[in-house]
């Protein structure tokens, strides 16, 4: 029997997924698919096998169990009825989960706990946890946590300056894009230097500092607003901001929906959240033009600061669709960074090679395309090697 693994991995308003099978020591990815703009009219649909699209419409869902369920639908159609297991990337696993788990019935009811840490995405995975196990009730079921990867991070850069009351209530740094940088990593081990900083540059836009391959600090917090401004996040903030917000009547939800919906590069710009459209309107459109520069500004200052932790910088690393994709972006970033020894190679960059920075760059920037999907695939097939190996 072929074994195929299903990878989930649901945002607020989608759902990507994949289906892996062994190859040996590797995994191959034989479909993947989306399911895009769920909850509203102008949602999208589309499966690949390999490069070829096999299935595309536009379609409204209303919720992720519905996109659940489009997704085996389109699966059945390729003869792919038999799964061996289903791994789902988990955005927040709290204090209590620093590595992959088989979900059961425990694990879900700390999920619901946690809800209130990322309610923008707990309570649509729980959803499609249940969907899957609706359609495969006896099928074996794995949480990859975003949150896993940093938690190893030191005292000084987990805890928030709060009595330690509130640290024991899990009021802390956590970390999130855990599953990319774990990739990375995987991907260029020692390449990485002994000072490494990664930038997963997205709609939802993080770094993390590592020592060795280990995390010593991250930009994201508590939840995955935290961090420098993204797509439609604000970032951090003066905590004194939402205190005067809050005593000018703005209710919670209110409040909620602003900083993780009507701000970031939307919010500066005005009308777009997108990387692109921004970067091509900036001739002739200010408002567009400052949301590009202070999104470098703030990812620039990042950088700087986390290569002060970690005493010096030997590797640079872009990843997300802004960092891999978006070449005036990595070289507007990188523009004032040469006391760190850095370089660009314009033509390099240009082409989003592998290596973009110079020759005699003493910093190496690099540019990796990540793989959340298959990070899911591996921890599922380890989990499922163990449990037939018991």
């Amino acid at each position: 029997m072929e074994q195929n693994i299903l990878c989930l991995n649901g945002g607020s308003s989608s759902l990507k997924f994949a289906i892996f099978r062994p190859n040996g020591a590797r995994e191959e990815r034989v479909f993947s698919g989306a399911v895009e703009a769920i909850g509203t009219a102008g949602g999208k649909f589309w499966l690949r096998r390999g490069s070829k699209m096999v299935s595309e419409r536009s379609v409204a869902f209303p919720d992720h169990t519905a996109a659940v369920k489009a997704m085996f639908g389109a699966l059945h159609q390729q003869d792919v009825r038999q799964l061996a297991a289903a791994g789902h990337r988990i955005v927040h696993g709290g204090s209590k989960f620093s590595a992959p788990e088989p979900i059961d019935e425990q694990v879900k009811r700390e999920l619901e706990i946690l809800t209130p840490f990322a309610p923008l995405h707990l309570p649509s995975q729980l959803a499609m946890i249940e969907a899957v196990a609706a359609h495969y009730p006896d099928l074996l079921q794995v949480a990859c946590f975003d949150t896993a990867f940093h938690n190893s991070l030191p005292d000084m850069a987990k805890r928030f300056p709060f009595p330690q009351e509130l640290f024991q209530q899990g009021i802390r740094r956590y970390g999130f894009h855990g599953l990319s940088y774990e990739y990375v990593v995987s991907e260029l081990g020692k390449a990485l230097g002994q000072r490494a900083i990664i930038a997963h540059l997205g709609n939802g836009a993080s770094m993390v500092a590592l020592t060795n391959g280990v995390p010593i600090d991250t930009s994201m917090g508590l939840t995955p607003t935290g961090g420098f401004m993204m797509g439609t996040r604000s970032g951090d903030l003066d905590p004194g901001v939402l205190l005067y917000l809050l005593r000018q009547g703005y209710p919670a939800e209110k409040l909620e929906d602003l900083l993780n919906h009507g701000s970031g590069l939307l919010g500066v710009s005005g009308h777009s959240s997108e990387m692109k459209m921004l970067q091509e309107n900036r001739a002739t459109d200010p408002a567009a033009d400052l949301a590009v520069k202070m999104f470098c500004y703030q990812v620039r200052k990042f950088i700087g600061a986390y290569a002060a932790a970690l005493g010096g910088l030997d590797t640079l690393v872009f990843t997300g669709g802004i960092g891999e994709h978006a070449a005036p972006v990595r070289a507007e970033v990188c523009q004032g960074l040469e006391h760190l020894g850095m370089a660009l190679d314009p033509e390099a960059n240009d082409r989003s090679a592998e290596t973009v920075s110079a020759a005699g760059s003493r910093c190496v920037v690099r540019v990796v395309k990540t793989d959340e999907d298959l990070m899911i695939a591996r921890h599922t097939r380890e989990i499922l090697r163990k449990r037939r190996e018991a």
